[in-house]
């Protein structure tokens, strides 16, 4: 293997690398965002059923 394909390699790595970690980032995110929506939901819920047996 020639210096330019190890050296392009290495790049391809790199941004393969990057690219990853940005996805990873944003599902991290989106999951914070569930979590969130699924807290409210599961409040509401007992909320309205506590309101329901009354």
């Amino acid at each position: 293997m020639d210096t330019v394909a190890v050296i392009e390699s290495g790049e391809g790595r790199d941004e393969e690398l990057a690219r990853l970690r940005a996805e990873n980032g944003r599902l991290r995110k989106a999951e914070k965002e569930w979590e969130l929506e699924r807290e409210i939901l599961r409040r509401a819920a007992a909320y309205f059923a506590k309101e329901m047996m009354k």
